[in-house]
């Protein structure tokens, strides 16, 4: 296992499994004019051999595995002839701290540094490959990005849901799009990867570039999504507004629920940024409300010692309290922000009844700063690794790379196949180091009755 996911191959072998579909051999020398020559002060192309290593822990007993992704970087020899090549750009799902970065960093590299003939922008996501919605893609150029890395959002639009394959990718054609960079999530990727395998199945030189954009930080292979750190960030300031609720108050109890439906990285990370959070609740982890070991007890005790408590949850523990239901948005995700299934409202309703039952007099504050979270600007973390990650796929897009993704992987900008990022998710591992800083921060137990 590295970083939660399984390093085994899907299929074939380990080589196999991690190399990235190329449309053709690279003879355009690029443009950018970089060096060869190592320690000649210019900035170096990358080799095409160079791989990051998956794994890169071993046991001292056994053998390393040797296995690498492609290392990410400017080629020196392209695919497209950039003078002729039209881009593309979409983003889809919602939103996300870093979205126009991205957007903007890759109309910037692809206009100012390989001077392509054009640039598209689809709007509202997928739907915007869609003819009958009627809205047409608009031309990408310095002057339209120029400052749309200041605000949140996305200047394209987006949306979420499916959109038939067939005719997304007549819509590419019909444009005369040569390479499509998909800035999204999961679905997104999905979608991504199904194009690739259209314009394959055409025989169509069409390269499909992904972007991983999720604020929950659950995409595989990938070591962080852009959005994250800026989440964190804004979810620290929730919980030093929620610490001070519960200290202003006697047994005050603040209750800050956080994205991550079925990964709990956001709560984690914003738990040992704060420093102040007594319970942090993620799906990974089981945990129990009722019993002498179960969340309510150990509040209670909790209130008696100190006379304050703050509880971080991530929205996906609704699975676990709460009646999590079956409704889903248009991506098929599950719905936690309804009724029965926003697992905020249902904690802090479980705790108020049982300390009126337990005649604790307290008082209980709960704060959702979710969508602050997602349409806030990005900081100065994220629109760094941002304009890092629009490049790259660049650089990727003009080479000939497609049905891949550019992330990075131990600090290492990669490109990975959309087959096997799409294949599985990441998840917070409840044995692993991230973990333990979280319950020795917190210096909560385990919250189950099941106690050895």
């Amino acid at each position: 296992m590295v970083g939660g996911v399984d390093t085994e191959p899907l299929s074939g072998s380990v080589h196999d499994t991690f190399a990235v579909r190329r449309l053709g051999p690279c003879r355009v020398p690029s443009p950018l004019d970089l060096s060869v020559i190592a320690g000649d002060f210019i900035p170096d192309y990358t080799d095409d051999l160079a791989r990051v290593l998956v794994p890169v822990d071993y046991n001292a007993g056994a053998p390393p595995v040797i296995a690498g992704f492609e290392r990410a970087g400017a080629r020196q020899h392209l695919f497209f002839d950039p003078a002729q090549t039209r881009a593309a750009i979409v983003t889809c799902g919602g939103l996300c701290p870093g979205l126009n970065n991205v957007l903007r960093s890759m109309v910037l590299q692809l206009h100012h540094k390989y001077r392509v003939r054009e640039v598209l922008g689809f709007r509202y996501g997928f739907e915007g490959l869609n003819p009958a919605t009627g809205v047409p893609p608009i031309t990408l150029d310095p002057s339209a990005v120029r400052d749309v890395h200041r605000h949140g959002g996305s200047m394209l639009g987006l949306s979420r849901g499916q959109q038939d394959i067939g005719m997304m990718v007549d819509t590419l054609q019909r444009h005369a799009v040569d390479i499509l960079f998909c800035i999204g999530g999961d679905g997104t990727l999905r979608g991504a990867h199904a194009i690739a395998e259209e314009c394959l199945r055409r025989g169509l030189p069409l390269g499909v570039l992904g972007v991983p954009k999720t604020v929950d930080n659950d995409v595989s292979w990938v070591d962080k999504t852009f959005g994250f750190d800026t989440a964190v960030d804004v979810a620290r300031q929730a919980i030093d507004g929620a610490h001070s609720e519960a200290r202003g108050a006697r047994n005050g109890v603040g209750i800050v629920k956080l994205m991550g439906r079925e990964a709990g990285f956001i709560a984690a990370a914003a738990t040992l940024a704060s420093e102040d959070v007594n319970f942090c609740l993620i799906p990974e982890v089981p945990f129990e409300l009722d019993g002498p070991h179960g969340l309510l007890a150990c509040l209670e005790r909790r209130l008696a010692e100190r006379g304050h408590a703050v509880i971080v949850v991530a929205e996906g523990c609704a699975s676990r309290l709460a009646d999590a239901g079956t409704q889903r948005d248009a991506s098929g995700n599950l719905r936690y922000a309804h009724g029965a299934s926003d697992v905020g409202p249902f904690l802090r309703d479980a705790i108020t009844a049982h300390l009126h039952a337990r005649k604790v007099g307290a008082t209980v504050k709960y704060i959702d700063p979710s969508y602050m979270i997602r349409s806030g600007a990005a900081n100065a973390s994220d629109a760094i690794f941002c304009n890092e990650l629009a490049r790259h796929a660049v650089h990727a897009g003009l080479a000939g790379r497609t049905d891949a993704v550019v992330g990075r992987w131990h600090r290492r900008f990669t490109h990975v196949p959309l087959a096997l990022i799409t294949g599985e998710k990441k998840r917070v591992d409840p044995d692993g180091a991230q973990w333990l800083s979280v319950i020795e921060t917190t210096g909560q137990p385990r919250l189950t009755n099941a106690v050895a």
